[in-house]
């Protein structure tokens, strides 16, 4: 999904923008449309496109499956499928994804991920990890993330946007995932803010952990237990116990696949889409109105 810390290849920047995170498959390719039906849909915008991408547009409309399964295309799920409560959502995915430059390659990569059948859901115990937005909330997710990797500080505001824009929809669980071959001291950074949760400082301690990255070593940690004003004696108690909680997390994470930070799951879904908070909320939209 876009830029990455994986556990032993050389490590991307991320990009700081929609374009850079969604082209990473190359360039277009030629498509050869045929009899293409450019009849427009009720309710779709296509005035930011240029020629070129509308065709292309059209063009993915007739290829791409339906997005619930059924034989037909996208465009015929859009259109006569009333039972499809994904295609609206499926066809306007596609749109963004244009608008903000997606090659074709990424774009349909990112399509057959998000609809292809599903395979087994792994379940994660979640009962002592730190959580933002009410537990009984409808959409669930699970975010695998290591504090001195630069994909996870810049994936951190686009999941505090959402967090905001759909607050009461979502719960994130937040599952410690550091890869300490690469970055050393991103156990403790973990370790730290396990023990901030346990005196209610979880979100300023995981602020200030990206904030202050890589400084992450157990001298650096309780100096940031000081500044926000936590029981220093308590503290140092939590974080030498919560080495356990790290290593629990970290099984969790390698026995559902994971293999990167962020690494990002929705309501047990591996969400495969842009890294990007609009994209984010359309999957959360999407699935709010199909249930």
């Amino acid at each position: 999904m876009g830029g990455a810390c994986e556990k032993k290849t050389a490590e991307k920047p991320p990009g700081d923008n929609a374009a850079e995170a969604l082209d990473r498959a190359g360039d277009s390719k030629t498509v050869d449309p045929g009899k293409l039906d450019t009849s427009p849909l009720p309710g779709i915008d296509v005035s930011k496109l240029d020629a070129d991408k509308q065709k292309l547009f059209y063009t993915l409309l007739g290829s791409l499956n339906s997005p619930c399964g059924k034989s037909h295309s996208l465009r015929t799920s859009f259109s006569t499928d009333q039972s499809c409560k994904r295609a609206p959502f499926a066809v306007r995915y596609v749109l963004a994804m244009l608008e903000d430059e997606a090659a074709e390659p990424t774009l349909r990569e990112y399509y057959t991920s998000k609809y292809a059948p599903k395979g087994k859901q792994p379940k994660f115990d979640v009962a002592r990890a730190p959580h933002e937005g009410n537990e009984d909330a409808p959409i669930k997710i699970y975010e695998f993330y290591d504090y001195e990797c630069p994909h996870c500080e810049h994936f951190k505001k686009e999941m505090d946007q959402v967090l905001s824009d759909r607050a009461g929809k979502i719960v994130t669980y937040f599952m410690q995932f550091p890869l300490e071959q690469r970055h050393p001291d991103s156990r403790s950074a973990a370790q730290a803010a396990l023990a901030a949760e346990l005196q209610g400082k979880f979100k300023p301690m995981h602020d200030l952990l990206f904030a202050k990255t890589p400084m992450h070593t157990h001298e650096a940690v309780t100096g940031y237990a000081k500044e926000l004003g936590l029981d220093a004696a308590k503290f140092e108690t939590d974080y030498a116990a919560a080495t356990g909680h790290v290593t629990l997390d970290q099984k969790q994470g390698e026995d559902a696949g994971v293999d990167s930070t962020p690494y990002i799951f929705f309501n047990n879904q591996h969400y495969s889409g842009p890294p990007i908070a609009r994209y984010l909320e359309m999957w959360i939209d999407e699935e709010l109105a199909a249930k």
